[in-house]
């Protein structure tokens, strides 16, 4: 059986994110969708409410797990057993972060490759940040999220 992990902040989950998740799923039998900690960044939502926004909005996709980890991403695929790291690229910006992430990830284990996956052109712009920055200044953004992501920005205005 082949797994990935596809992680993220997902903070939160846009349909860009699942776009990559489904399109992943053509390639590997089972795929770990895991809540990566960024202690860096500020986050809109907490880890419990990514969490079930994530779960919420993969529950009808076969073959997919949610789980967090709050440590290196390298050392949860030595825990499942992956082989593979599952990344999107949505323009040339995103390109360079990710080549010294693979890189940084190579260095901690070498048996572990990153595979990405280029974003419909449709998503191109369809970031977690974008997604904030947009909802915050009162941009419609139904479009561009699950159902359930709307329902947690509900329950923030109030």
């Amino acid at each position: 059986m082949h797994i990935a992990v596809y992680p993220g902040s997902f903070d939160p989950i846009t349909n860009g994110h699942l776009g990559v998740l489904k399109r992943s799923l053509n390639v590997f039998d089972k795929v770990v969708l895991l809540l990566a900690v960024n202690p860096a960044k500020n986050s809109t939502f907490s880890v419990e409410e990514r969490l079930a926004m994530m779960k919420e909005a993969v529950k009808d996709i076969p073959n997919v797990i949610v789980d967090y980890t709050p440590g290196l991403v390298v050392s949860y695929c030595k825990k499942v057993n992956a082989k593979h790291i599952i990344r999107g690229l949505r323009a040339v910006t995103d390109f360079e972060y990710e080549f010294q992430l693979a890189a940084a990830n190579e260095y901690a284990d070498a048996d572990v490759d990153m595979v990405f996956f280029m974003a419909r052109k449709e998503e191109t712009f369809i970031s977690s940040s974008v997604v904030n920055e947009l909802q915050g200044n009162g941009v419609d953004i139904e479009a561009l999220v699950p159902p359930v992501v709307l329902r947690y920005y509900e329950k923030h205005q109030k």
